[in-house]
């Protein structure tokens, strides 16, 4: 059995002023996320704009309940680690 657990999570960054700023943040994000979770991460929505942007993440497993709890773990640390706040946030897993 294998399970794909998922995260998406939409985020304000209240101090951006500009895309170069907003993106310095989701890399950041992004490479806390992978380094420590061993997750796959992509901003994929909201490229565009300055302050919000739409995270995803997902790891694979052959367990729900493993996956799930790495996600928890990682949207933990996006909230805790960083100056933003979170929007929206979904934890999701597929087995297959």
């Amino acid at each position: 059995m294998m399970v794909v657990s998922m995260l998406q999570v939409v985020i304000e960054l209240p101090d951006a002023t500009s895309l170069k700023d907003k993106r310095r943040v989701v890399l950041a994000i992004k490479e806390r996320l992978r380094l420590k979770f061993r997750v796959s991460c992509a901003e994929v929505d909201l490229l565009d704009s300055i302050r919000f942007a739409h995270l995803g993440a997902a790891i694979v497993s052959n367990s729900r309940e493993f996956g799930e709890s790495v996600m928890q773990k990682a949207l933990a640390l996006v909230e805790d680690g960083f100056a933003l706040r979170v929007h929206d946030a979904q934890i999701h897993s597929e087995q297959y």
